[in-house]
């Protein structure tokens, strides 16, 4: 079954990462479908059918954002709370995500070594992630380990940057099965 990548990034055209990451999605049509939610819903809008039957569509979901204040970018947020709704994702009738596996692609701008437990951010990646580990076990979905480049606030280099693409890659297609 193919993969849908819900890709949220507000400003995708000065992210060097994330477009890089983006291009090396789009050469595997037959495997992932990209879905840029802030390209779809400038407006904000959420159509919640749409995006639920999206979702029914696929047992593979990544969610690729860059990391913005120890979170995901707000539409992310949005459409979380609009889509996994009450009597749909959850609730005494709501089972629709149950079974399916979520993978989280991040971008992250400060450096790996921070987000040790003694570094200076104070709270691992694994902790930043707690929301998404709750939401994703309420509804009976499976979260699959994370995938993270750090430092891209750094100038990571275009070598980086391009390994980072290919690991990405390497991440989705071993998670699919």
């Amino acid at each position: 079954m193919k993969i849908l990548v819900i890709l949220a990034h507000p400003n995708l055209e000065v992210s060097r990462v994330n477009q890089r990451w983006n291009e090396e999605l789009l050469q595997y049509p037959n495997d992932i479908t990209i879905h840029e939610l802030y390209k779809e819903y400038p407006n904000w809008s959420i159509d919640v059918p749409r995006e639920q039957s999206l979702l029914e569509a696929y047992d593979h979901v990544i969610l690729q954002f860059p990391l913005y204040w120890y979170s995901c970018p707000p539409l992310l947020k949005k459409w979380l709370d609009d889509v996994f709704a009450y009597g749909w994702a959850y609730g005494s009738k709501g089972d629709k995500l149950k079974g399916k596996k979520f993978g989280l692609a991040m971008s992250i701008g400060d450096e790996k070594e921070n987000y040790l437990p003694e570094g200076s951010i104070t709270f691992t990646v694994d902790e930043v992630i707690v929301p998404f580990k709750a939401s994703l076990g309420h509804v009976g979905a499976v979260l699959l380990p994370y995938f993270a480049v750090f430092g891209v606030s750094f100038q990571a280099s275009d070598e980086e940057i391009n390994h980072s693409a290919t690991e990405y890659i390497d991440y989705i297609l071993k998670h699919q099965q």
